[in-house]
């Protein structure tokens, strides 16, 4: 649980580093007519953020509690991602871990264990919430290698 709480707690510096010096052209580019730009994938790692922030703290709070989840590509459409402040959602996405450090490092065995409940009637531990926290910054990170990747390649074909 150690090293999962650490890596949680470098999630913001993870996604800083991924997009330090790039260029406003490459954080809006988009590779595909259904695909993200950074932009817009740091602005979901975020929205997610919010909710699930929420998430583990009613696993830890309340007994069993109703988890719910949202429509990522309904908000990233409806929501107007592209004309969201960047630097807002990277201090609010920095802010909601490091609000959750001080929980975390007085976690208990018995917390870790405690459970959340999806309508769909899955369980999951708050250990296996946190671990998909984690999971999901090193998806999108990897979605952010493959943004850039293709921006590099669009440049060179032309």
């Amino acid at each position: 649980m150690e090293e999962l709480i650490k890596e949680y707690a470098l999630g913001y510096s993870m996604l800083r580093e991924a997009i330090e010096g790039l260029t406003e052209d490459v954080l809006r580019y988009k590779p595909g007519p259904d695909k993200w730009s950074i932009h817009q994938i740091l602005i979901h790692v975020t929205d997610s953020e919010v909710s699930s922030t929420s998430r583990l703290k009613k696993v830890l709070a309340e007994d069993e509690p109703l988890l719910i989840s949202f429509d990522q590509d309904a908000w990233a459409n409806n929501l107007g991602y592209d004309l969201l402040d960047r630097e807002q959602y990277l201090l609010l996405f920095q802010l909601l871990r490091s609000s959750m450090q001080p929980i975390l490092e007085h976690l208990t065995s018995e917390q870790s264990n405690r459970i959340g409940v999806y309508p769909d009637q899955e369980r999951f531990t708050f250990k296996e919430l946190l671990e998909f926290r984690v999971r999901h910054v090193r998806d999108h990170l990897a979605q952010i290698e493959r943004v850039k990747k293709a921006y590099r390649e669009n440049r060179v074909s032309y």
